[in-house]
């Protein structure tokens, strides 16, 4: 399961598990490094072993300072994950603006003194999360070189540059070109939307053992499961979707300060779940406007009950 800021924490990482298949690992929402060198609870507590007990995962860590980075990784490796990855894909300008994600990529000498003093300085495994560059795929080619001098554990790749966002077409190429160049395992990621998309890239990337899927997981729970077992026979996907929408409204309830939160949380992960449904443009205005949590759950009811056509 891919990262997706403010969406995949480790309540909707546990929940997917109770209800779904298919999902092997997570690789959590960035934590940001400080420069305080300290260690603060509301920035780690979703990678907490105790908050993450359905699904193994990965920490993953938005960082441009080597010597910050080492500080979160090796608490990370103390709360006992033998491995954290290094987010350079996110394409937020919020975040690339500030040569962090994505946004660091074109600046291959900063990446090398990064890897330099943070590989010998941590206690564990490295992964990387990138994507070919930030506004040219030039980016992955001139670091490919520099990513093989060093020990890691793989490379996952998005094949498009940071400014397309999630939009615009793939670089099948550029990505099959990457694979041969990079000597660790080599992991895709990026728009695999149905079993007929994976099943034409794994037939595309023979060599690729491990897959990452983002926004399309959460628009179709089902998916992955689908995926492994080659065939889409998975019965009752409305009632199981209700019940998967209302562990997340219970989870989320207990928790979150007030009703404002609760709603924004849920209303936010309808813009994923409405792509499984036909015809929902109506109902999902509806849910948008409702103001109040037991108003929300009337929409919500009155939409799985009788409008819900699963695409």
């Amino acid at each position: 399961m891919a990262p997706l800021k403010g969406v995949t924490d480790h309540i909707f990482r546990n929940t997917f598990a109770d209800h779904f298949e298919g999902i092997d690992i997570a690789v959590s929402p960035f934590i940001a490094s400080k420069s305080d060198n300290k260690i603060k609870k509301k920035y780690v507590k979703d990678v907490w072993p105790e908050h993450n007990t359905r699904l193994p995962v990965i920490p993953q860590i938005l960082s441009k300072t080597a010597k910050d980075f080492i500080i979160l990784a090796n608490y990370l490796y103390d709360l006992g994950y033998d491995i954290v990855n290094w987010n350079l894909g996110c394409p937020y300008p919020r975040v690339a603006n500030k040569k962090r994600g994505a946004g660091m990529l074109p600046h291959t000498d900063m990446i090398h003194a990064f890897l330099d003093t943070v590989v010998p300085g941590i206690n564990g495994k490295l992964s990387i999360k990138l994507r070919l560059g930030w506004r040219s795929k030039d980016d992955i080619f001139r670091l490919i070189p520099i990513l093989n001098q060093y020990p890691l554990e793989d490379v996952i790749v998005h094949p498009r540059i940071g400014i397309q966002r999630y939009e615009g077409e793939i670089d099948y190429e550029a990505f099959c070109q990457c694979m041969a160049l990079i000597r660790h395992k080599v992991v895709y990621n990026g728009d695999i939307k149905t079993p007929e998309i994976f099943k034409a890239l794994s037939l595309r990337f023979d060599n690729v053992s491990d897959w990452m899927i983002g926004r399309w997981c959460l628009a179709n729970p089902f998916l992955p499961g689908i995926i492994k077992a080659g065939k889409d026979d998975v019965p009752d996907k409305i009632p199981r979707m209700k019940q998967f929408h209302d562990a997340l409204f219970e989870q989320y309830n207990s928790i979150l300060d007030g009703p404002s939160q609760l709603l924004n949380k849920m209303k936010g992960l309808w813009k994923y779940f409405s792509f499984s449904f036909k015809d929902c443009q109506k109902s999902m205005k509806k849910i948008k406007k409702t103001r109040h949590p037991d108003h929300y759950l009337e929409q919500v009811n009155l939409f799985f009950d009788n409008d819900a056509k699963w695409l």
